[in-house]
């Protein structure tokens, strides 16, 4: 606004600038702003942002594309095959892994089979392992086939029931439950590698395998089980003649198993076992049947009182 003297004073004359004139630097035509050239300049800024990484791209591929650096991947892919394959190698010679489903295909009419056998193995007659194409089938369709399901199910019920025989006498503890487990775990432990080592001893060439001799050492546990409920629940006699036969049934068992597996030679020809390594054989194989009977006493007698 301008001040302009007057007679009276100063009178005040308002005078408009025009929002759009050329004083702003813009044209007076035009109604808005023009901001193409702002977003233009974005637009170039984030072009040039995109083209930044180009060059490190570039030079991951150049890296890639290096002889050398694929002559060091290949051989570090190789290295780590050999080494796996290494260790599957010296693995598979003590515990075959890759085998460990064969020994849990098993079903429901198999356990019960395979339980009727355990405890009344004096009327079966044929023990021989059914093959397929040099492969011995799956247990589920051979009873006489070792599985570890069987085994690994009693070990488990044999804690649980030691367990209740102990809280029948007030003497339940977890540390004692944890001592009755953790023993009956070694028992088993030592007695696969003192038949390893007598299987070395004496140079016998069979086909069993660590995990087939696991497998037969746990079956003792059936019987266990079968003596330490019956005392729980008839007595002490009751316990001393179920374990009983369930001890002269496992020997059975032991005995007419292992016989096709130490004595395959003999057995195969039906002949009569002679000589001096055969007979070692023989007596290999009753020390192993002996053995379970042994064991079977030493962890249960303590549970009935």
């Amino acid at each position: 606004m301008d001040y302009t003297p007057t007679q009276s004073g100063f009178r005040q004359q308002p005078t408009m600038r025009l929002r759009n004139s050329s004083v702003d630097g813009i044209d007076g035509n035009q109604l808005f702003e023009d901001t193409s050239g702002a977003a233009h300049g974005r637009q170039a800024g984030y072009s040039n942002q995109q083209a930044g990484p180009q060059p490190a791209e570039f030079s991951a591929q150049s890296i890639l594309s290096d002889p050398m650096s694929n002559l060091a991947m290949a051989y570090g892919s190789s290295l780590a095959s050999q080494g796996r394959e290494m260790v599957d190698k010296n693995l598979d010679r003590f515990i075959p892994i890759s085998k460990l489903k064969y020994y849990f295909a098993v079903d429901t009419v198999y356990v019960g089979k395979k339980l009727g056998l355990l405890v009344f193995p004096y009327m079966h007659e044929n023990w021989e392992v059914s093959y397929q194409q040099d492969t011995p089938v799956a247990p589920r369709f051979d009873v006489n086939a070792p599985d570890l399901y069987i085994p690994a199910m009693g070990f488990i019920t044999y804690v649980l029931v030691a367990g209740l025989a102990l809280g029948t006498q007030n003497r339940f503890s977890p540390e004692l439950l944890g001592v009755q487990a953790s023993s009956a775990l070694v028992w088993l432990i030592m007695e696969v590698l003192a038949v390893l080592l007598s299987l070395y001893l004496v140079t016998v060439n069979t086909d069993l395998t660590t995990i087939d001799l696991l497998a037969f050492s746990g079956y003792k546990y059936v019987g266990m089980i079968i003596g330490v409920v019956a005392g729980l629940l008839f007595g002490r006699p009751a316990y001393y003649l179920s374990l009983l036969w369930c001890c002269a049934s496992i020997f059975v068992f032991m005995i007419r198993t292992l016989r096709l597996k130490l004595l395959s030679e003999a057995a195969a020809e039906g002949r009569l076992v002679r000589g001096t390594r055969n007979q070692l054989r023989m007596y290999l194989t009753m020390s192993i049947a002996a053995a379970q009977p042994i064991v079977m006493y030493w962890l249960t007698y303590h549970l009935i009182r």
